[in-house]
């Protein structure tokens, strides 16, 4: 086994998830042959093409970069075998790599997930955990294979999931822990001690769904801790929000209180500092950051001071019907 610096790397991500890790191998003196990442898309309200996260780390770092658009271009295949990668390191790449892009390096692909498999598998794994009121999480280090996040397991690593934790601070937790594990297993295999790959288990399937706009609007007719779990998993994307007034108003955060009520399912019940107070399918919930359209996020207090509230929200299942 060559040593880790000889070892010929294909790294392939997107988004600011994948950074860390490539961040990680470029700080251990691990420079890949080349980086894939997605094309440069429309960004802002201006529209401009703009690189991905890992393509202007990559430029930084004076790397080559490639940016395919499928695999089932024989170019890409190509040039992915001209660049005779011992292994491909997957991050949040975008693209389903077939198995004649897996068959390309000697070590195969792997692939850091950010979930404890096979429980979350798919594209949003952190933010599903968060959402089920999961207690831990953790990364996977996967060899990969043709299915959806089934591969084998090099190495399992967890996280208690913190009290209040939204979806941005267990993605930035996550991120760093699969860029360790990542090294982690690196410096195994390069010491020949990478212990097998362990075949996941067959029970407790899950699927992380992608996450829809449509899902962010608040239905006052669920349970308070249903949408105070939803509202962190949806901060910082793509923010839970309710109609004030005709208003859409981000709700960026919010706390379940075990309080009974008798209310109508979006009423306010009770205004103050300490947040404001909504009637919800079972329970209340207190909204405690706010944002309205154009404006910035605000404490509930801040809201309060400039803003009215109607008796009652329209709650998602009002507007349906």
């Amino acid at each position: 086994m060559p040593e880790l610096q000889n070892l010929r790397i294909v790294y392939a991500g997107t988004p600011d998830f994948a950074v860390p890790a490539l961040q990680e191998l470029l700080a251990n003196r691990i420079r890949p042959v080349a980086v894939l990442t997605q094309p440069d898309r429309p960004a802002g309200r201006g529209r401009q093409l703009q690189a991905s996260p890992v393509k202007q780390a990559a430029i930084s770092a004076g790397l080559e970069v490639h940016q395919p658009l499928t695999f089932g271009n024989p170019d890409a295949l190509e040039m992915l075998n001209a660049l005779e990668p011992d292994l491909i390191i997957v991050v949040a790449y975008g693209l389903i790599l077939p198995q004649a892009v897996l068959n390309v390096p000697a070590l195969g692909c792997w692939n850091i997930h950010a979930s404890l498999l096979p429980r979350w598998r798919g594209a949003a794994p952190i933010q599903r955990a968060i959402e089920a009121g999961d207690q831990e999480t953790g990364v996977c280090i996967m060899q990969m294979d043709e299915g959806l996040d089934t591969g084998p397991v090099l190495l399992r690593q967890k996280i208690e999931i913190n009290v209040g934790e939204t979806g941005g601070s267990l993605h930035d937790r996550l991120a760093v822990l699969g860029a360790k594990s990542l090294f982690h297993c690196l410096g195994a295999l390069a010491r020949g001690e990478l212990r097998e790959a362990a075949a996941q288990a067959e029970n407790g399937i899950t699927y992380a769904h992608k996450l829809q706009k449509s899902e962010a609007r608040i239905d006052w007719s669920e349970a308070a801790l249903v949408l105070e779990r939803r509202i962190r998993a949806f901060n910082p994307w793509p923010v839970a929000w309710c109609d004030i007034d005709g208003k859409r108003t981000r709700i960026w955060l919010a706390a379940h209180k075990r309080q009974a009520h008798s209310k109508a399912p979006g009423t306010v019940l009770d205004t103050g500092k300490a947040g404001i107070d909504i009637a919800t399918g079972d329970q209340v919930l207190s909204l405690l950051e706010l944002q309205k359209p154009g404006g910035r996020r605000v404490s509930a207090a801040e809201y309060l001071n400039a803003n009215s509230l109607p008796d009652r929200l329209i709650s998602g299942s009002d507007q349906a019907a």
